[in-house]
């Protein structure tokens, strides 16, 4: 965060900051409460990475409904993916990011019996009394549909800038008949809505091999919860992994940026942390706010430390330190 920050400062922008100290120490009492009151004053967070410990991550989702996930994936010169042909990457996981299985719905699975589940797989009763645990998945209209919405326009958006004007949508509908087959149903629905925009429908675990095998053919695709969650990191990989991978959280009056990876305290203060994710990340909020030149500013200076490959971190194949890699992007704004 801080080398992120210290290109935002470089940028001169029209921008006020409310900074909070990093560190678990901090996520507790007093503390997250100015935290959440300081994303109330804001128009947008930019919030580093989390174990999961602070309250102010589940505020910033469903606190402020932000339903819509947006997890871009493109290449650039100099970045080491293990593709042979990394090529023409450049899609974008728009995954919903309030429901599935995240509600955390789970307990023993006695607490079923009184309802007399049918298994329409077994064919009859489910067997409670086998220990075990639950997971309640949901998959509402309304959210399905906002996501599918929001997939949709940024389509369009990404046509209008010579992009595929693709949207794919993908759950495992074969088996969930009900709750993926009512998610592909809402995504249908709304995407026909949209002339303009071509659309198709895979099954989650093909999808999963057309990461790998045709990314380049993917533009928008659009996912439940979960296999976004999972799908995502998959995407990354394909251009050299979760250091480059950004992502902003969306909804109808808010939204907040981060990169897609968690921590990493096993290299904490060594300086050797790759900040592209979290300055990607930043430049999606520039972007947000209306900054846009500024974004493309930021997110070219990135690209062009790349394309150099004289000043590259650990896990790109070089030995660049963290705040030496930002003085780099600073030097090329």
């Amino acid at each position: 965060m801080a080398a992120t920050m210290d290109v935002l400062r470089a940028l001169e922008l029209p921008i006020d900051f409310i900074e909070f100290p990093p560190g678990e120490k901090w996520v507790r009492g007093e503390t997250d409460k100015q935290a959440r009151d300081a994303i109330d004053a804001s128009d947008t967070t930019l919030f580093g990475s989390t174990s999961g410990k602070t309250t102010s991550i589940m505020y910033l989702r469903w606190g402020k409904q932000t339903y819509a996930n947006v997890r871009p994936a493109k290449w650039s010169p100099g970045y080491r993916s293990p593709m042979a042909h990394p090529e023409g990457i450049d899609f974008v996981i728009v995954r919903e990011n309030l429901e599935d299985l995240y509600l955390g719905l789970e307990g023993p699975l006695q607490e079923l019996a009184p309802l007399k589940l049918k298994s329409r797989i077994l064919r009859g009763p489910l067997d409670t009394s086998e220990r075990g645990i639950y997971a309640i998945k949901v998959i509402t209209e309304r959210n399905t549909r906002r996501v599918a919405e929001f997939g949709c326009q940024l389509a369009l958006k990404r046509k209008r800038a010579g992009g595929k004007g693709k949207l794919t949508c993908t759950s495992k509908y074969n088996m969930l008949r009900d709750a993926d087959g009512f998610f592909r149903q809402i995504v249908e629905e709304t995407a026909a809505k949209y002339p303009d925009i071509k659309y198709e429908q895979f099954i989650v675990d093909d999808f999963a091999r057309r990461i790998v095998a045709s990314p380049q053919e993917l533009d928008v695709v659009v996912m439940p919860n979960l296999y976004g969650d999972i799908l995502s990191d998959a995407a990354a990989g394909t251009i050299g992994g979760l250091g480059l991978a950004p992502s902003g959280c969306f909804g109808d009056g808010y939204a907040y940026f981060e990169s897609v990876h968690g921590t990493a305290p096993d290299i904490m203060g060594k300086g050797i942390i790759n900040p592209t994710a979290t300055m990607l990340s930043a430049a999606m909020m520039l972007d947000y706010l209306g900054l846009t030149g500024a974004a493309n500013r930021f997110e070219d200076a990135v690209r062009k430390v790349y394309a150099a490959g004289r000043s590259l971190t650990v896990d790109q194949g070089g030995s660049t330190k963290t705040s030496e890699f930002a003085r780099a992007v600073i030097a090329n704004l």
